[in-house]
């Protein structure tokens, strides 16, 4: 009995001692500080990636940017009564950099949402009443209440921008491709929606 007592406690001696060791190894162990070019390294690696970063950020916002409604570059919800009368000198929309114009084409009322921006060097053409037609007081190019190019160095027409009409009998317009007057067809506007964020250029002085 007497030699098992002792077995065990050398034993557990022995893994006392092991236990001791192992913990003095690890209490040895040290981790070496970074030298000089790795940690340049690892400063350059983290500028580069914030940059990066940045960049992308940029990228996205430049291509997929927000605006709310209400403000130019987004949609503008214009009540039907602020429209002129069909033929009669078009409505400006400041906040929006848009005239409403209701021409009257072949007889047919009609409906275009007009960039109030020159497309010859960018100035902003005035409806003068007298002569019934915008005038660019930069460079003198005119233009019909339509848009359409009368005179003068503006390379095109007046760009425009995409609009929804929807009528009382709950059916919809949208400007087309070519950014032409929307035929109203004898139906009553409801409610407009003017799209800032989507200009059209017009196919040359048409």
């Amino acid at each position: 009995m007497a030699s098992a007592s002792a077995a065990k406690t050398q034993a557990a001696t022995a893994q006392g001692e092991q236990a001791a060791a192992k913990a003095a190894a690890a209490s040895d162990v040290s981790v070496a500080l970074p030298s000089r070019r790795e940690f340049l390294y690892y400063i350059w690696g983290a500028s580069f990636a914030l940059i990066a970063g940045e960049i992308t950020a940029g990228v996205l916002w430049y291509a997929f940017p927000r605006f709310a409604e209400g403000e130019f570059g987004g949609t503008f919800t214009i009540d039907p009564t602020e429209l002129p009368e069909p033929g009669a000198a078009p409505v400006s929309k400041p906040e929006g950099r848009f005239w409403l114009s209701r021409p009257v084409i072949d007889g047919q009322d009609s409906f275009v949402a007009l960039y109030a921006v020159c497309t010859h060097l960018g100035c902003l053409p005035k409806w003068v009443d007298v002569n019934n037609r915008f005038e660019c007081p930069c460079h003198g190019s005119k233009f019909q209440g339509n848009g359409t190019y009368i005179e003068g160095p503006a390379p095109r027409s007046m760009d425009r921008f995409r609009a929804t009409l929807i009528f009382t009998d709950g059916t919809t317009a949208v400007t087309n491709a070519a950014g032409d007057p929307i035929p109203l067809e004898g139906r009553t506007i409801a409610s407009i929606q003017v799209d800032t964020g989507s200009r059209i250029q017009r196919a040359g002085k048409v």
